[in-house]
């Protein structure tokens, strides 16, 4: 018989982002982030490679970042506009926390199954930050796969990139509930 967890099943099916622009000050100090990484990181591992790495953006240099990524999109020949919706994501943010993937050479664990547990990362470090009451966003964008802004601005290089932005801090505003998928649409059942 399973032993199962209400809460916790409860907090799944109620979870809701919250949009990075609605975010502020404070952001959770080291000591109230550690329990936030630690739970992020237990994460689907097939062989036990850990291909990420965690790197957390704070003090100045989120309002480096932004001057960078405007600076870059104008020099890609990105909208002027553009170019500025790409750096407030990093000018806005009271923390961020980058999940890097960095694939590692394997003959049995695929680069796809790498980057898909990148990708449980960054959800697990959301769901851990929103579970502990802080507002919380994942993002992407052209920075988080863009060789030179990775190079310049975080120090990473080819075959690292960042699976995920996630934006942590204090909410002010609770966000609307959206539509969420329709079962009948999206799930098929097969030999049930």
């Amino acid at each position: 018989m399973p032993d199962p967890s209400p809460q916790a099943l409860e907090f799944l099916l109620n979870r809701r982002s919250r949009p990075a622009k609605t975010l502020t000050g404070p952001a959770p100090d080291w000591q109230a982030l550690q329990p936030i990484l630690t739970a992020g990181l237990r994460v689907p591992d097939h062989g036990k490679l850990e291909p990420w790495e965690l790197l957390v953006i704070g003090g100045k240099e989120p309002a480096r970042l932004a001057d960078l990524a405007r600076e870059m999109g104008r020099a890609r020949g990105m909208d002027p506009a553009q170019a500025d919706k790409s750096a407030l994501m990093f000018q806005d943010a009271p923390l961020i926390v980058a999940v890097v993937s960095r694939p590692v050479e394997s003959p049995k664990v695929p680069p796809v199954e790498q980057t898909l547990s990148a990708g449980g990362v960054c959800l697990g470090l959301l769901n851990a930050a929103l579970a502990s009451g802080w507002g919380a966003n994942w993002l992407t964008g052209w920075t988080a796969l863009d060789e030179g802004f990775l190079r310049e601005g975080l120090g990473l290089e080819p075959p690292a990139f960042v699976a995920g932005y996630v934006v942590i801090g204090t909410e002010t505003s609770a966000p609307p509930e959206r539509p969420r998928p329709d079962l009948s649409a999206k799930v098929r059942r097969i030999g049930a």
